[in-house]
């Protein structure tokens, strides 16, 4: 699989519904190897006490690791799906972005691993995630990733 640029990808993701467009994804590029993505930190994906809430790391994270996946295991007919996900805290966000980058730990038939890591403005790693994706045939009348991404639909 090429790499897709993160215009690309959010090109993608503006023609579809979806919580990644919901709470700001935004794609920097995505391969079957790497994905980068970034999130600005607003008021709408904090905790009542103005950190970056828990439940954005686990979704970005899901979103980067399916993503990449799901571009590479189409031409196979499968689609990607989120089977495990385990994210740390170590340090707090409270302005600025978010900055994310998933790297595959594993390619197997039916699963991949991949490990994600959190950045503040400043660079210092804030979160961790270890993402389990499942690769399953896609259901008939599926339409993959790939052929959305290619119609622009």
């Amino acid at each position: 699989m090429a790499t897709a640029s993160g215009d690309q990808i959010n090109q993608l993701n503006a023609g579809m519904r979806g919580f990644d467009r919901h709470y700001g994804l935004e794609w920097v590029s995505a391969s079957d190897t790497e994905a980068r993505a970034r999130l600005p930190l607003r008021e709408e994906v904090t905790q009542p006490y103005g950190l970056i809430h828990g439940g954005v790391y686990a979704s970005m994270a899901e979103s980067m690791a399916s993503v990449a996946t799901a571009f590479a295991v189409a031409e196979e007919g499968c689609i990607a799906l989120g089977l495990s996900n385990s994210t740390s805290f170590l340090r707090p966000i409270t302005e600025g972005a978010v900055d994310a980058l998933a790297e595959r730990v594993h390619r197997g038939r039916t699963t991949w691993v991949w490990d994600v890591s959190f950045r503040d403005s400043q660079q210092r790693l804030c979160a961790v995630t270890r993402m389990t994706i499942a690769v399953r045939p896609a259901p008939d009348g599926h339409a993959s990733i790939e052929r959305r991404f290619d119609s622009g639909s």
